[in-house]
């Protein structure tokens, strides 16, 4: 082992020479206290080291220790319903051994070794393995079958292993011979560096939807599982809000919740909340699929920038099993506000608005590593990886770097209106300004489950929004009563889809959470009656008493039905509907 010392510390940023046997990415301790930090540049046998740890009381010619081996994270059993810092300290660990997660020099393992998990093999002596491949299963949770992997990297032939029992996770559990004849002995755990991306065979188009149970993302700009998206908007326009509904409803096996840089209070909410809820799919805890890595404001701000790699790294890893994951950053923008931070400490050209130059290909490393994939090993399996990140810009303006940066890249954008939010119109996503690209590839999948009318529904109510956006120009220089009767009914119809569709209410379970069905037929339900009045004022049927009728006041109250209930209850809206738009018409008839 290497060993330096200090001659600058400058904030989290430590300079220390004498480390010529160190290399780029190491990973070091610093100091008597053996704080965490990782090689950033090298200079001669001068390192420059951020240090994911407070530096205070850190001075010249302390020592500096490298281990030779770059970031990397603890893989295996003892993840999911953990929650972690910025470079995986499980917290609770923390609390439980010291009474404190932010004392410094702690080191703790990532997976408790205390606990035994029940081990079932998978593998049998004289089997051919390869890297990728699954020697056992351990039951981490009661919906998650975590799948013991063979490292990559590995491969061979199994000589040895273990039985069906409880271990701890370090312990042999498969021995595999390899052809140069080495034996590799096999534990339940891997580690692998945070910041390259777990190999795979093949990365596929993402043609399947991401359903999150929120009716604006659903049908007007859905995320494909595989995806990337971006939720950019001002402060109190509900990105965090918008970003718990999707860890709380998103139709994944497991969900990795990155609080990067963000209020501590907020990450509280999602500890107190997520093991109180029930996975709509499951039936069980929705803690029991979710890993938490918080990194909240008031932490180093060096191991900020490692908080999201961490994430997308397990992420990875159960992606690898062939699961479908969601990883959620909150927010990429205090992200790279430790870029720049970290960037300004090395002395570094900065780029726009001070933001390091390099911040556009930070931002596509992270989200390149989403995606449909078919994993390593000789099996045939395919896991997926959505990627969806918060960006906060200053005073909600998205010209700045990191929303711009963010665009080019993701393929859905769900931009906030905080005039939204503060209409208490949640979730408060524009539909003028928001897009999703995923759109044509996701077409066969929606004709094929719904039939071609869903998507044809989707693309009217857009259009009806365009086209009230349009008209609403005109009713402020000269008032809705000179518009046509076809142009007030498109007024109409807009506010139904505003305000009976896409608003949402989190407070009642009922609302929280909507099923791609009753999505479909509220929207059609919403459409018909557009469609029955427009034919209605063909035939000469005045606009008013049709905007009175009792039906549609029972299609603004649709979205509360009881979930068992909404097939008949839209139904008879729909036949109650026709009814009264057609005695309206004979009316108008008979008086002519």
């Amino acid at each position: 082992m290497s060993q330096g010392k200090i001659i600058k510390v400058s904030g989290p940023l430590v300079v220390a020479d004498g480390m010529s046997d160190a290399n780029m990415q190491d990973v070091v301790r610093v100091g008597e206290q053996r704080l965490i930090g990782e090689i950033l540049t090298m200079t001669g046998d001068q390192a420059s080291i951020q240090v994911y740890e407070e530096t205070s009381g850190l001075g010249p010619g302390a020592k500096v220790e490298t281990t030779g081996a770059p970031l990397s994270v603890e893989l295996g059993p003892g993840i999911i319903e953990n929650i972690y810092d910025g470079i995986q300290r499980p917290l609770e660990e923390i609390v439980k051994k010291i009474g404190s997660n932010l004392a410094r020099g702690v080191e703790v393992p990532a997976l408790t070794r205390e606990k035994k998990w029940a081990y079932t093999p998978v593998a049998k002596v004289g089997d051919k393995v390869i890297g990728g491949d699954i020697i056992g299963t351990v039951p981490e949770t009661e919906v998650v079958l975590h799948k013991i992997m063979v490292p990559n990297g590995v491969s061979g032939t199994v000589e040895w292993t273990i039985k069906p029992g409880n271990y701890i996770v370090d312990e042999v559990v498969a021995k595999v011979k390899t052809e140069k004849g080495e034996t590799v002995q096999l534990t339940m755990t891997q580690k692998w560096p945070v910041r390259v991306g777990r190999p795979y065979k093949q990365k596929y188009n993402p043609v399947a939807p991401l359903q999150s149970g929120q009716r604006i993302i659903d049908t007007m700009f859905p995320i494909a599982k595989g995806g990337t998206a971006a939720v950019p908007g001002p402060f109190g326009s509900g990105k965090t809000v918008v970003q718990h509904q999707l860890a709380k409803w998103s139709d994944v096996d497991i969900v990795v919740y990155v609080g990067c840089g963000e209020r501590g209070n907020e990450m509280t909410d999602v500890l107190r909340e997520f093991p109180e809820l029930v996975d709509p799919r499951t039936g069980e805890s929705l803690m029991k699929r979710t890993v938490l890595i918080a990194n909240t404001s008031d932490m180093p701000v060096a191991a900020r920038e490692a908080s999201v790699y961490t994430g997308i790294t397990i992420a990875e890893y159960f992606r690898d099993m062939g699961y479908a994951v969601a990883v959620i950053a909150d927010s990429t923008s205090r992200w790279a506000e430790a870029l720049r931070e970290m960037s300004g400490r090395l002395e570094e050209m900065p780029g726009e608005e001070g933001y390091p130059a390099y911040l556009a290909s930070r931002l596509a490393q992270f989200y390149e590593r989403a995606g449909v994939v078919q994993c390593m090993g000789s099996e045939d399996r395919v896991g997926s990886l959505t990627a969806v990140g918060a960006v906060s810009p200053p005073g909600g303006d998205l010209s700045e770097p990191v929303s711009q940066g963010t665009m080019r890249i993701v393929k859905v954008f769900w931009s906030l209106d905080a005039s939204l939010a503060y209409r208490r119109h949640f979730p408060a996503i524009n539909w003028l300004n928001s897009h999703s690209l995923y759109l044509d590839t996701m077409k066969p999948w929606f004709d094929e489950h719904f039939g071609p009318a869903f998507m044809e529904n989707r693309n009217k109510a857009m259009s009806l929004l365009q086209e009230e956006d349009n008209l609403n120009e005109i009713v402020q220089l000269v008032g809705k009563d000179s518009l046509s009767a076809g142009d007030q009914l498109t007024l109409e119809t807009a506010k139904m889809v505003r305000e009976d569709f896409l608003q949402q209410n989190a407070f009642m379970d009922v609302d929280s959470y909507s099923t791609h069905d009753r999505q479909m037929r509220l929207l059609a339900m919403i459409l018909d009656f557009d469609r029955l009045a427009r034919d209605a004022i063909a035939k000469g049927a005045p606009l008013a008493p049709m905007l009175e009728i009792p039906s549609k006041e029972k299609i603004g109250r649709a979205k509360f039905v009881e979930a068992d209930k909404y097939v008949q209850e839209y139904a008879a809206i729909s036949q109650e509907m026709e009814r009264e738009i057609a005695a309206i018409v004979e009316k108008a008839g008979a008086e002519l």
